[in-house]
């Protein structure tokens, strides 16, 4: 039992957020030290993700072929703004980091999209900032240029 404490606590100063799973009577896992000490590390390395690269997403599917309706619509508002490359992480072919990316941003549904690092927020978000003209000002601080702008500069 030492061990299991000594294991979490050790974990919990790296800065993981996450609790023990427990079982239905509440007891908890006896594997619950190794998943404090993996979500850690996955929340670490969610940290690096999201950095990496200008806009990210995670979604269920791949832009190529999004696997619900809410990946498909961020896909395809990305898509109007001229947003092609970005870096895109399917959810669905690993469970931890579909759970883990929820943690991480403390939001509760998938997609969920970042730009340069900053949780945006979820298909309604981003289509609300479409919608209100916010999302080619933030595609520009970006330094992304939105197709949807350049197409309103050519037609005037």
């Amino acid at each position: 039992m030492n061990s299991l404490i000594r294991s979490t606590a050790r974990c919990l100063r790296s800065g993981a957020a996450v609790y023990p799973p427990r079982q239905a009577d509440g007891r908890v896992w006896s594997a619950s030290a190794r998943f404090l000490c993996a979500s850690a590390g996955l929340q670490k390395d969610l940290g690096q993700m999201v950095k990496k690269d200008k806009v990210v997403v995670f979604m269920k599917g791949t832009p190529a072929q999004p696997m619900c309706g809410f990946s498909n619509a961020v896909v395809q508002i990305l898509r109007m703004h001229g947003v092609d490359d970005y870096a895109a992480y399917n959810v669905l072919e690993d469970s931890e980091l579909r759970e883990g990316v929820k943690t991480f941003s403390n939001w509760p549904t998938i997609p969920q999209v970042y730009f340069s690092g900053e949780f945006v927020g979820g298909c309604d978000i981003l289509l609300q900032m479409h919608q209100n003209g916010d999302l080619v000002e933030e595609l520009k601080k970006l330094g992304i240029s939105s197709a949807l702008l350049e197409a309103e500069k050519e037609s005037k």
